[in-house]
């Protein structure tokens, strides 16, 4: 099984370039999905997921 990430050390800034990038992958999944068959059908969940989880770093309290 995989390791979660840790975005606790990652700069504001640097948390939402990658919510805005991973964002744009979900796009572009959702197209792709309607126009061609995807081979990873799990992909946009596990995209939902990871913004979930960078917007849950940047709404936590710094101190703990």
């Amino acid at each position: 099984m995989k390791k979660q990430e840790d975005f606790s050390k990652l700069s504001d800034a640097e948390i939402q370039k990658e919510v805005i990038a991973t964002r744009e992958k979900l796009r572009q999944f959702r197209f792709s999905q309607v126009t061609t068959r995807t081979k990873n059908v799990k992909e946009g969940s596990l995209l939902k997921k990871r913004i979930a989880r960078l917007l849950t770093t940047t709404n936590k309290p710094k101190n703990a």
